[in-house]
């Protein structure tokens, strides 16, 4: 039996309180991204090509008066992309945009989410700058996690390890190898530690390496950890990629992505995670 004042499992509710400050961190981060030279977008609801960014099993779908297969919007990137480069080319030639707009998850899943796409720009130090930007706002002060999917991928090729090893956080097979400059890498955590084995690692590690560190070193914050083994599987972030992480709670990430043979960047940040955290300190 469902009761009258029933939502579905993962749907959001918010009221009173936990609505206003919902209301004031949105319009914080408007603030931000306009003075950034940003602009607004808000996306349709509903898409044709949500499968190509997120795995068609988290996706809700139906069918449209033609019978093309719908499907409510689960992420907001490739579309923005898409709809910017292809769709509204000729009307604008903006390349920094920003959304507030949830998303939706299979079977009902709601994320909110604050976001935004620097299209045609690789510099994914202006990401993590203005995610911190709005950190500070909210006076929350996150631990900064950076990674690089390119180096779990090299190292899957390179030992002929499946790469969901890496993403269980399994590593015990390339302990197990016993070669000193790998032992170092799995246990790296900084950027002197970076420093300490750039001479050791093979040259397609190195480059990895060197763009993980240029990001520390461009946004200089702390506390931030590298993660050089760590692997989400992504679909369209590709290169170096970071989480802004709290008390157990994932606030954000962003990370290097390429759309159609566009090198972008971008990041989201997550509005109920926050929220539950800014209303338990409240």
């Amino acid at each position: 039996m469902i009761y009258e004042h029933e939502i579905p499992k993962g749907s959001k509710l918010y009221f009173g309180h936990s609505a206003k400050l919902k209301r004031e961190i949105e319009s914080k981060a408007s603030t931000l991204f306009y003075e950034a030279g940003f602009e607004e977008i808000a996306t349709p609801f509903f898409s044709y090509h949500q499968h190509q960014s997120i795995d068609e099993k988290e996706l809700l779908r139906f069918s449209d008066e033609k019978n093309h297969i719908v499907s409510l919007r689960a992420d907001s990137t490739m579309d923005v992309v898409r709809l910017i480069t292809k769709r509204l080319g000729r009307s604008t030639n903006h390349n920094r945009w920003f959304y507030v707009q949830p998303v939706f998850r299979y079977p009902s899943c709601e994320v909110n989410q604050i976001g935004a796409e620097l299209i045609g720009n690789d510099d994914l130090s202006i990401s993590a700058k203005m995610s911190l930007a709005f950190f500070e706002h909210v006076k929350l002060k996150p631990l900064l996690h950076i990674s690089n999917i390119n180096i779990p991928k090299i190292l899957s090729q390179e030992f002929q390890i499946d790469l969901k090893f890496f993403e269980k956080g399994e590593l015990g097979k390339l302990l197990a190898l016993n070669i000193s400059w790998l032992t170092k890498l799995t246990c790296l955590q900084t950027e002197k530690e970076v420093d300490d084995i750039l001479d050791e690692v093979p040259e397609n590690i190195k480059n990895e390496l060197m763009k993980m560190k240029l990001l520390c070193e461009k946004i200089s914050y702390a506390p931030t950890v590298l993660s050089p083994l760590y692997y989400a599987k992504m679909r369209y972030y590709n290169e170096v990629f970071f989480r802004f992480i709290d008390k157990n709670f994932t606030l954000g990430m962003g990370g290097n992505y390429d759309c159609d043979g566009i090198e972008s960047s971008g990041f989201g940040l997550y509005t109920d995670e926050i929220l539950e955290i800014l209303i338990k300190e409240s």
